[in-house]
């Protein structure tokens, strides 16, 4: 199987140039699905810490690159929306988070701030014993045994140690939002509406801005955060 991706039709969320060369590197099988973005590209092209696949290699082999809080080895390994990267001996933190046009960029934010990631609720189910396992919208599960006070489309904030959920925004009407799919990507406001459509199409959701302009867009489009997912109290 080949380990390269043509530029030109890597998803929009990838931040690299489509016209400089023919190919890029392609991601492992991993988190984020198709939308993860190989670490490579980030080291390289977005940081630029490295110049090349040896380089990073040769960077991670050293225990100091470490993704929601595990060292990470693999320069192919899929990285994307809130995630948490921390480079141990720049003493530098990065959250991935959508910016301008749903390219992914990185939020830099202090060492606290590291220690746990926030992900959105897209499936809940009984599992065997009784307890509830809650899907993120990057593939992780969680298995709690009481999930009466966590909806569909809730964000919750986990822990990178022990999986503790350490805090809950509800998706609801008033809630921070942003976007981070279709054209408003990366815009952040308030839910205005929710409106729910009958049937098997996707609810609208009216969000309103400071500026007062505001956006509307799909339910799936949007993912609750709070203040501190901003960064604009860097």
């Amino acid at each position: 199987m080949t380990k390269h991706q043509k530029r030109l039709s890597v998803p929009k969320s990838w931040p690299v140039e489509r016209k400089t060369e023919t190919f890029t590197v392609k991601a492992d099988a991993g988190p984020h699905g198709e939308a993860g973005v190989p670490l490579l590209i980030v080291l390289r092209d977005v940081l630029g810490y490295v110049d090349n696949r040896k380089e990073a290699r040769y960077a991670l082999n050293q225990d100091n690159v470490l993704i929601n809080g595990k060292a990470v080895s693999d320069e192919e390994r899929p990285v994307g929306m809130f995630d948490i990267m921390a480079f141990t001996e720049r003493d530098e933190y990065y959250r991935v988070f959508p910016g301008d046009g749903g390219r992914l960029a990185l939020t830099a934010i202090d060492a606290d701030a590291a220690d746990s990631k926030l992900g959105k609720i897209v499936n809940k189910q009984h599992v065997t014993g009784g307890d509830v396992q809650l899907t993120l919208h990057d593939g992780e599960t969680l298995v709690v045994e009481d999930a009466s006070e966590y909806g569909g489309n809730d964000s919750i904030v986990v822990a990178n140690e022990g999986d503790e959920i350490v805090a809950h925004f509800a998706y609801e009407e008033g809630a921070l939002v942003t976007a981070v799919d279709g054209a408003h990507a990366g815009e952040i406001g308030t839910i205005e509406e929710i409106q729910v459509t009958p049937g098997s199409s996707s609810n609208n959701v009216i969000v309103e801005q400071d500026d007062g302009e505001g956006f509307e867009t799909v339910e799936e489009y949007v993912v609750v955060i709070d203040e501190n997912f901003t960064g604009d109290d860097e």
